[in-house]
């Protein structure tokens, strides 16, 4: 019998960098502080269109208009800050009612935490004021709600008796000044653009408080008021809700309100229990989960039929309602003097003392909705869901499909949309944006594009390929430089797929692509009692019965799934293979067996086997401006974050690098865990005790030295995805500056060149032909007009949208110190999007970013299965990957 360490030991092992490139001790090397850049021009290339965009444009008229800034300090009558946004807006709405005369009658913005505004000043610099909130609730005559111990309420049998009647103490004194002009001024370049941003984030509130004024659902900047008409059901209990994106910008052509359509998930209101049956996927209550539907449930708000208040759900009772006690006190005695403490069980609280027999709910937990020292418990078939409270968890594949195909728009509907909108929003009947003067369009911004010229491709037998529309095949064509698989194996986790059928065809495929495929050396079929096993133990058991099949080490490992998405196996399957044997694998669960998707799939295999399938012409023929003469290297980096709600799951940095220059569309990466939630990556540079560098740039650097001809980079390229205009400082900053470190630690001293952009997709800023029903074309690119006042952006839509309305990502060049023209760098840019070697269709967004996206995302799925919970391990550390792989594109 053959062994994997077996295998290792066969096989050559690969050739490692010369170590002629001495460690060096840099800690103290002091490194210089970057600044962002200001934009050098704008691009003069392509063919002009006109075009539309979802900003309207504003009008401040009044300029010596001032906002007055107020710290407010919300206290309870226990001294105790409160903290609650929705609750301390209640308070304030109640303090404006009180007090308008005191406040000189001021209208004001509220942030819904600690600080309001108000045009002018108030009549003082400081205030105090006492306010009441109170709500009553009905009860039956000397009784008090179940778990809590409290004075009952002493009128007639059923009456309004006071629940929550609490006086707060608010206490306003003034911060700051912010004059309306500095928006203005930072547009003719007279103050800084720093200055106007508290402006804008005050005009930004107005448009926050208006929404909450009017009940709606607020998730930053883009509110839903749940009408039942923007409502798409998605299945298990959630909801997707439109409603629509506004914010105030500064752009070239002065002060505009982006307004887009978005779309936010929710909780679908109604019957608790029902939530729960239909979440879970079970009909009966007696199968439902009550450890996940904790978690589902934890800081949702209830609405208690028999009284009509709301609650947060804090968890679960131990016991059910028929078992489950609780301390109340009774009055009893003729005068009600007297005083009892009796232990009631919840089932018999609500019999005796609501004449309500629970019935559905008996023999289920209790909701729990107190505090931590103080329960309240709630039968679950007396709670109902509110409305528009966020479904924080991740949605399935299933849930994530049908609400794309539910929300898609054409871009002629989305303009209709948003035309309706900004008629019918009603601003100029805003109170505080009056103050200011302010009056926004009502018609869509005009602005020239430009189509970029789409780049020319090379395949097999020097064949010349021409994108049309942004997307080509291999149709009559052969891959550029195909790999020979001799020796390679088949496993089925599927009962369903005939792997015989599959591999015949893939090797006819494989021929008519120019990939000349051997049949497999063994087809392994999983035994049907090993299905029931744990995800982990079927891959070890597939893998014994591989290995006792197997004479050397293959050259692939075909695997057929038994799902297409969210496959359990996936992630144990990829670990053992990449981190453990050193082996590529390709996984696959086909639903149809078509010419298209073999080419899809041979396009990945060929990828991770170190062929190429296609390059730009310009690459292929080493003309690449400004890279064809000096070794340049291109960095994709990406951060990807664990589910919404998943606060514990590591984030997962990963940083690809290209290698073989001149080429651009040669990748490996290089991958990491870090802090959970944390954006800037921490393992780029990491020094260990022994002097020794462990970091990411390291691992890319020594590569592409090894696969350059000993050749190191002068010039970097880095593509940042996912990081906000405010973190943008900390990429120049933190980040460039350790591939700085890593880079002087391999003995050099000569700092290579940088150019540093950013890549964003989450935004708003859409456009739209002005004169066709289409989305733009691909390569439609915008540098004037609605990009930034001062610094170097613009936007792009490198890709062909099918379907829906096309979104473009928005560039922004940190810093160029490589000195491309923009022209130049637009280009290299869209030419990057047509490098992926995993597709016959240009990426929206470069490859080198959808690579690390990858990578990331795939080695991810080898932390589902450690135990995340040893407290001794805070952060699991990601497993390397075998040296045998290392290098390859496996994210392919």
């Amino acid at each position: 019998m053959v062994t994997i360490p077996d295998f290792e030991e066969a096989v050559e092992a690969p050739v490692s960098p010369p170590d002629v490139l001495p460690t060096m001790e840099t800690e103290q090397i002091a490194l210089p502080t970057s600044s962002i850049i200001s934009r050098p021009g704008v691009g003069t290339t392509g063919k002009h269109i006109p075009l539309l965009t979802n900003l309207f444009k504003v009008a401040a008229e009044a300029r010596d208009a001032i906002f007055f800034q107020y710290s407010v300090t919300i206290t309870s009558e226990d001294k105790r800050v409160v903290e609650s946004k929705g609750f301390g807006r209640k308070v304030i709405d109640r303090l404006h009612q009180t007090y308008s005369s005191e406040l000189g009658g001021k209208s004001f913005v509220y942030d819904g935490e600690r600080t309001l505004y108000t045009v002018g000043p108030l009549p003082d610099n400081k205030f105090e004021f006492k306010v009441l909130l109170e709500e009553t609730f009905s009860f039956p005559k000397g009784t008090e709600r179940p778990g809590v111990n409290g004075t009952p309420c002493e009128e007639n049998k059923r009456t309004k008796c006071s629940f929550q009647s609490k006086a707060f103490t608010v206490e306003i004194s003034f911060a700051a000044k912010i004059p309306l002009q500095s928006i203005a001024l930072s547009l003719k370049g007279i103050e800084s653009y720093a200055n106007s941003q508290d402006a804008l984030r005050v005009l930004n509130i107005i448009l926050r408080q208006r929404a909450a004024n009017r009940g709606c659902l607020l998730v930053r900047q883009s509110f839903f008021h749940g009408d039942s008409r923007d409502i798409i059901d998605v299945g298990g209990g959630v909801t997707g809700v439109r409603g629509f994106h506004s914010s105030f910008r500064l752009t070239q052509g002065g002060l505009s309100l982006n307004k887009d359509v978005a779309t936010t998930m929710i909780v679908k209101p109604g019957p608790v229990i029902d939530f729960l049956l239909t979440h879970q996927n079970v009909r009966e209550t007696r199968h439902i989960n009550w450890a996940k539907a904790k978690r589902i449930l934890k800081n949702l708000r209830v609405r208690a039929t028999h009284r009509n208040q709301e609650f947060k759900i804090a968890g679960f009772s131990e016991k059910p309602c028929i078992q489950q006690l609780f301390s109340m006190k009774i009055k009893n005695g003729e005068d009600n003097n007297t005083e009892q403490t009796v232990d009631l069980t919840v089932y018999d609280y609500f019999a005796k003392h609501h004449d309500i027999e629970l019935t559905s709910s008996t023999y289920l937990p209790c909701l729990d909705v107190g505090k931590p020292n103080r329960p309240i418990f709630l039968p679950l078939e007396l709670c109902t869901l509110v409305p528009l409270q966020r479904y924080r968890k991740a949605l399935s594949p299933v849930q994530k499909a049908s609400l794309v195909e539910q929300s898609r728009q054409k871009p002629q509907e989305r303009i209709k949309i948003l035309t309706n909108a900004i008629g019918n929003s009603c601003y100029e009947d805003d109170t505080v944006l009056a103050a200011c003067g302010i009056s926004i369009d009502k018609q869509f911004t005009p602005v020239d594009g430009r189509v970029l010229e789409t780049p020319k491709l090379k395949v097999g037998k020097n064949e010349d390929c021409f994108p049309n529309n942004g997307r080509w095949n291999f149709k009559k064509k052969t891959l550029l430089e195909p790999s020979h698989i001799d020796y390679w194996a088949v496993v089925n986790f599927s009962a369903i797929c005939d792997t015989s059928f599959i591999t015949r065809e893939l090797i006819k495929c494989g021929m008519s692509k120019g990939m000349n495929i051997e049949r497999p050396y063994t087809l392994i079929e999983e035994e049907a009692q090993t299905r029931k096993l744990n995800p982990v133990a079927r891959v070890e058991k597939m893998f014994d019965l591989l290995i006792s099949k197997l004479t050397r080490e293959p050259k692939l490992i075909l695997c057929v799934l038994p799902e297409r998405k969210n496959c359990d196996i996936y992630g144990p399957w990829k670990r053992k293979c990449l981190c453990e044997a050193g082996v590529v694998t390709q996984c696959i669960s086909p639903l149809k067996i078509t010419d298209q998707y073999l080419t899809n799939v041979l396009l990945k295999i060929n990828s991770k086997l170190g062929g190429i399938n296609s390059l730009l012409a310009i690459e292929h023929s080493g003309h690449l401006p400004l890279i064809k003469d000096t070794p340049t290297m291109i960095l994709g980096m990406d951060v990807s974050h664990g589910s919404p709600g998943q606060s514990d799951i590591p984030s997962i940095a990963a940083v690809v690098g290209s290698r073989c220059w001149p080429l651009i569309s040669r990748y490996r990466a290089s991958v990491r865990s870090q802090s959970p939630k944390v954006e800037m990556i921490d393992a780029l540079y990491q020094p260990l005790n022994d002097g020794n560098d462990d970091g990411i740039i390291r691992e890319l650097l020594l590569d592409f030295y090894s696969s350059c001809n000993r050749r190191k980079p002068t010039q970097i390229i880095l593509f940042r995805d996912g990081v906000s205009e405010s973190q943008f400082n900390q990429v120049l900053n933190i980040e460039v500056n350790q591939i700085i470190k890593a880079y002087k630690h391999i003995g050099e001293d000569d700092v290579p060149k940088f150019t540093v952009i950013v890549a964003q997709k989450n935004h708003h800023t859409k456009m739209f032909q002005a004169n066709a029903l289409e989305n733009v074309p691909p390569g439609t690119v915008v540098d004037t007009k609605i990009v930034h006042p001062k610094n170097y952006d613009f936007y792009m839509c490198a890709h062909a949208g099918m379907i829906g309305t096309s979104r473009p990502v928005h560039y922004h060049v940190l810093l160029d110190e490589i000195g491309f023209s923009p022209d130049g760098l637009q280009n290299l840019i869209n030419s990057l999007s047509y490098v992926n070697q995993r597709s016959t269709t240009a990426t929206s967004i470069v490859a080198p970013i959808c690579y690390a996206h990858h990578a990331a995302a795939q080695m991810a799925q080898f932390l589902n299965f450690d135990d995340l919970s040893e407290s001794n391990i805070p952060i699991p550390e990601l497993p390397r990957l075998h040296k045998n792989v290392r290098t390859s594109m496996f994210f392919c």
